[in-house]
């Protein structure tokens, strides 16, 4: 091997960790203010720093087993859909990230619906839903779903008793379609406390980076804390189904319960490595009579950096 090719291969590996060096900066939002200098009291001790890094090899693991899983779904056609439930701040966005960040999106996607409009509202209430369900080799992941008729609906009085009694009626149903049409339904609820969901509702209102995610609603569903309880008790206990089971994430600890939801997930299909052919990169063609056009210097981006 000569300089020329040692000098790729370390380029090449520069590059991959530079790579999972800027993924690794979505890890800010478990930041402290003071992450970048090491210092003030918000300063990580040793031990912490050891669990980070544990946290971030395990991570990766679970990643790779994902890509995995995900070559299987494609390869076998089939059909899984992901519901992330759970009060606001639960951290289902931040698991949701994981779970996609390594994925093709070709294949894997998230449907976050906005809340209906009026032409949506005179549907069928799972109407908007069903346009979101997979294809065969696809995975979407909904960061919330037909359950919020369970949940903010009527805990905020956005639709009617006889409206909430028939999506128990129908949900049933709904579900056990989808299971018989072939798609998988896996559905989790991460579990937060009362002080947890306080102080993660605190970190939002004083990080000037995550003061979008509050909204109006947001507070007031931290005002009716004991109304979403009960909602959400009626919830699990009516649409617990054997063909849908819930599954309930401990989520105080938002690290582990990311380690966990992804772990589980993985357990939830008969996954094996699917053997790919080897990739070649072919020799580029070179033509004696192309030159190189030069980009006109007003086209350039300033080199600020």
């Amino acid at each position: 091997m000569d300089a020329n090719d040692q000098e790729l291969i370390r380029r090449v590996h520069r590059e991959l960790i530079d790579s999972y060096d800027e993924e690794l900066e979505l890890e800010f939002e478990d930041r402290s203010l003071d992450l970048l200098s090491e210092s003030g009291p918000a300063a990580r001790t040793a031990e912490e720093k050891d669990s980070r890094r544990q946290y971030f090899r395990e991570l990766l693991r679970l990643q790779a087993e994902l890509v995995k899983l995900q070559d299987w779904v494609v390869n076998a056609g089939h059909k899984v859909v992901i519901l992330f439930e759970g009060r606001d701040a639960a951290g289902k966005g931040g698991v949701i990230k994981r779970i996609t960040q390594r994925l093709n999106p070709r294949a894997c996607r998230v449907a976050a619906l906005p809340a209906p409009n009026d032409r949506e509202r005179t549907q069928w209430y799972f109407q908007r839903y069903v346009s979101h369900l997979p294809a065969a080799g696809e995975i979407v992941l909904f960061d919330r779903s037909w359950y919020n008729r369970a949940g903010v609906e009527r805990v905020m009085g956005f639709c009617t008793d006889d409206q909430y009694e028939e999506f128990f009626r129908t949900v049933p149903d709904f579900e056990r379609m989808l299971a018989r049409s072939g798609i998988q339904l896996i559905k989790y609820w991460f579990s937060i406390s009362d002080e947890e969901q306080h102080l993660r509702f605190l970190g939002r209102i004083h990080d000037p980076l995550k003061q979008w995610k509050l909204s109006p609603m947001d507070l007031e569903s931290r005002r009716r804390w004991e109304e979403y309880t009960k909602a959400k008790e009626v919830m699990l206990e009516r649409t617990h189904i054997p063909e849908a089971p819930w599954w309930v994430v401990q989520a105080v600890d938002k690290k582990k319960a990311r380690l966990n939801c992804i772990q589980h997930l993985l357990g939830q299909m008969p996954y094996k490595e699917v053997p790919h052919i080897p990739i070649v990169l072919p020799e580029r063609e070179r033509h004696e009579d192309y030159v190189r056009r030069p980009v006109p210097a007003n086209m350039i981006v300033p080199e600020v950096y």
